[in-house]
């Protein structure tokens, strides 16, 4: 259905007027401590799932808690006939709280805070990640059922429990109700804005392919003086192997890894111009003033359209207090690619393998263990979707939207490309301070209020 500008300010206006019982809703959820990765909590994350598909019941939805070989998913459809169907996803399930010590209040009893801004914090384990963000829209179709009695759009919605666990049971649960989930365009909310008061969609995410190696030199760990320069030494052969991995202008020397990679497009290099972003205060901010990556390339360029290779650890012969004067058999590192749209991540992890065992010498040997591999993601600018959402969130926050990529990854949205066919707009409303994962995670009263009338613009704009 297309609403007239006096329903959907009607509403808006019952947002407001209910918001105070959408957050007893919201309250109610954070108390229920849905640890996915503690045994001890799978009780209670079945709770939550139960919760969200009663909760999801009561304005409409056919809803169900459907079991997995982990924790419990929920889905809910109320599907139209006719015009968009979409997907929105979000994940019930909480980081641990530790350490306990360092929360200023009961990790799963949420407390309003006043900010020194005027705006006032819902403190609490989950009020971020992810149960904040998900009720914004479950709170908007709420407001939509109340007003007009439907939903302007045919939704479907996923909730999952692992997802703060890597999300081993998605997958599998995805293959088998591809067709039931099937939509025209999924909606994630589980990203930040771009600042404060500035709205964002994440229209790039960089793959990734993870992988740990382990070069194994002499049978044990030889004395030094009695072996030195005679015998090899694992690290110095695994710091070798890692030194060649860039060269000197900072780009990447594996062979082939830059096959498929093209160069940004005008239109979004001159959208990224746009955006306010202070490079200099960018490393400043962590104690830095050198880009590090490729020369010639703004740091936007190089954390969200530039694939990167570093160095997670290394590992190997004697860490501990004093000293002691080994040659190391065995040396290990982890490294990681974040890769851009155009690069296959089995062909980057095959030719980084070959690199590495075309510098370990004959008589030594290298073992490899993958863990991840995952294609980059690109959304189309063109997209009716991106258009419409993008002028919503503007309609919303009274800036202009900005389209913004991450140097992170999200496997997720790689897995509905691949299962469900649909692309991904990711749209949060968290603040970069809310300390996600961290003691004292929070989550802004305005970012909620603000989120649940951003998503009922949305849904009013995909039903034009």
């Amino acid at each position: 259905m297309s609403l007239s500008p006096t329903e959907l300010d009607a509403v808006l206006a019952q947002v407001d007027a209910a918001l105070p019982q959408a957050l007893d809703r919201l309250f109610a959820l954070i108390r229920i401590p849905s640890v996915s990765t503690d045994r001890a909590y799978a009780a209670d994350c079945r709770r939550a799932a139960e919760w969200l598909a009663q909760d999801l019941a009561n304005i409409g939805f056919d809803a169900s808690v459907r079991d997995t070989t982990g924790h419990p998913m929920v889905v809910g459809h109320a599907r139209k006939g006719e015009g968009a169907n979409i997907l929105f996803y979000g994940h019930y399930d909480v980081q641990p709280v530790d350490p306990l010590a360092l929360w200023e209040t009961d990790p799963f009893e949420p407390v309003m805070k006043p900010l020194a801004n005027g705006d006032t914090a819902i403190v609490a384990r989950g009020a971020s990640d992810d149960k904040g963000q998900m009720m914004t829209f479950v709170e908007a179709c709420r407001a939509f059922k109340v007003v007009t009695g439907g939903l302007p759009v045919g939704i479907s919605i996923l909730f999952e429990g692992e997802e703060e666990a890597g999300s081993p049971s998605l997958a599998p649960f995805m293959e088998e109700a591809a067709d039931e989930l099937k939509s025209d365009v999924v909606f994630v909310c589980d990203t930040d804005m771009w600042d404060r008061e500035t709205p964002a969609i994440t229209t790039m995410l960089r793959g990734l392919v993870s992988q740990e190696i382990e070069i194994t030199c002499a049978d044990r760990d030889l004395h030094s003086g009695m072996f030195g320069n005679a015998a090899r030494n694992a690290l110095q052969v695994l710091g070798d192997v890692v030194a060649s991995l860039r060269r000197p202008d900072g780009s990447v020397a594996v062979d082939g890894f830059y096959e498929g990679v093209t160069e940004l497009s005008d239109e979004v290099r001159a959208l990224w111009q746009r955006l306010p972003f202070d490079e200099q205060a960018f490393l400043s901010d962590v104690g830095l003033s050198i880009p590090a990556g490729e020369e010639g390339r703004s740091i936007l360029e190089q954390v969200w359209a530039r694939p990167s290779c570093e160095i997670n650890g290394m590992m190997g012969g004697y860490t501990g207090e004093g000293f002691k004067t080994v040659i190391p058999a065995k040396a290990s590192a982890k490294i990681s690619f974040r890769l851009v749209a155009g690069q296959d991540p089995e062909k980057i992890r095959d030719a980084f393998r070959a690199h590495v065992l075309a510098r370990v010498p004959a008589d030594c040997s290298v073992t490899f263990k993958t863990y991840g591999l995952a294609p980059a993601i690109t959304m189309p600018l063109d997209s009716e979707f991106l258009r419409a959402t993008s002028g919503a969130l503007t309609a919303e926050w009274g800036r202009e939207t900005a389209l913004a990529g991450t140097g992170g990854s999200i496997p997720i949205v790689g897995a509905f490309k691949e299962k469900l066919g649909a692309d991904t707009l990711l749209v949060g409303f968290a603040r970069f301070d809310n300390r996600v994962h961290s003691p004292n995670e929070k989550y802004d009263l305005s970012s909620f209020r603000h989120g649940i009338r951003s998503w009922i613009r949305i849904l009013a704009a995909l039903s034009t």
